[in-house]
């Protein structure tokens, strides 16, 4: 089989993981158009050319070229991913992660999960995202208020599981409702 055709079936099962927790959450639009741009042809041929079956592509075209145009192309598009939701703060002019609205937080929840699951197969817990999270840099990087709601909806399904978090993420996040922190 064509390291492309690996891509291509690797990328589509992560979108219907993604999908269906966005649909039982009720995003459905977001289930629907989650990542399409790794079908363009910036992202796909990176994706085919640096293919290995257990993590992204990205990773490699990153250690190979010192960053990754790929990934550049698609953190612009897709606004569940963090680095997306940067902006220019207007009174220290210095660029600064702003929070996540709560759609694309709870997008990115469904996105890590979906990614763990493809990338670590029959080796998936409901803790994996969660360790993922804790072992990378990116919580650094992070808008605070993000990163706190992160930690809490992935610690909720490491020890809760999925059908409780995505009820809470439906119910509780989604509806607006304050995390148990905010609690007046």
């Amino acid at each position: 089989m064509s390291k492309a055709w690996k891509h291509f079936c690797t990328i589509t099962r992560h979108r219907w993981l993604v999908r269906q927790g966005c649909f039982q959450v009720g995003l459905y639009w977001q289930g629907l158009t989650h990542d399409l741009s790794k079908y363009s042809p910036t992202e796909f041929s990176v994706g085919a050319k640096y293919y290995q079956g257990t993590r992204s592509p990205n990773a490699k075209e990153r250690e190979l070229k010192g960053y990754s145009e790929a990934w550049m192309h698609h953190k612009g598009r897709n606004r569940h991913h963090y680095e997306y939701w940067s902006d220019m703060n207007p009174v220290t002019r210095n660029y600064e992660a702003v929070p996540m609205p709560r759609k694309y937080l709870v997008e990115m929840v469904m996105d890590r999960r979906a990614a763990c699951k493809v990338y670590e197969g029959d080796h998936y817990t409901d803790s994996s995202a969660l360790a993922y999270f804790e072992k990378s840099r990116e919580r650094l990087l992070m808008n605070e208020r993000t990163r706190q709601e992160l930690g809490y909806l992935l610690t909720m399904l490491k020890d809760q599981g999925e059908c409780k978090t995505f009820a809470y993420m439906k119910n509780h996040v989604l509806k607006g409702k304050p995390f148990p922190w905010e609690q007046v």
